[in-house]
């Protein structure tokens, strides 16, 4: 895991548990397992497919989400962009050093759709 960039939803300072509803999503570069770079950003309106593209279009290619329906996963892995769900409600500072160090411990995806 030399350099990755991963993208949180975020609401309230903490990942959204639906990426669909978040206010922005945390960008955040990481490189040898360090933050090097965050920045926050406002998605376009959600619409099916929507935020895979564009996330990709940023160089996301790792989303860490609470819950994320399975036709939403698959746009992300035809996007090129690995999906993490379950992960716990945190800053998106701790759950990417968490992902980095391999010790992120995720739960059941919280989304039913």
């Amino acid at each position: 895991m030399d350099k990755i960039k991963i993208a949180i939803p975020v609401a309230n300072g903490k990942l959204c548990a639906h990426f669909g509803h978040c206010e922005q999503f945390a960008i955040i570069d990481v490189e040898n397992g360090e933050i090097k770079e965050k920045a926050f950003h406002l998605p376009p309106p959600h619409e099916p497919g929507v935020l895979p593209q564009w996330l990709h279009d940023m160089g996301a290619n790792v989303i860490i989400a609470g819950g994320m329906g399975m036709r939403a996963q698959q746009l992300f892995v035809q996007n090129g962009i690995q999906v993490v769900t379950g992960a716990p409600i945190d800053s998106p500072e701790i759950l990417v050093k968490q992902y980095a160090a391999g010790t992120l411990a995720t739960g059941a995806n919280m989304c039913d759709h």
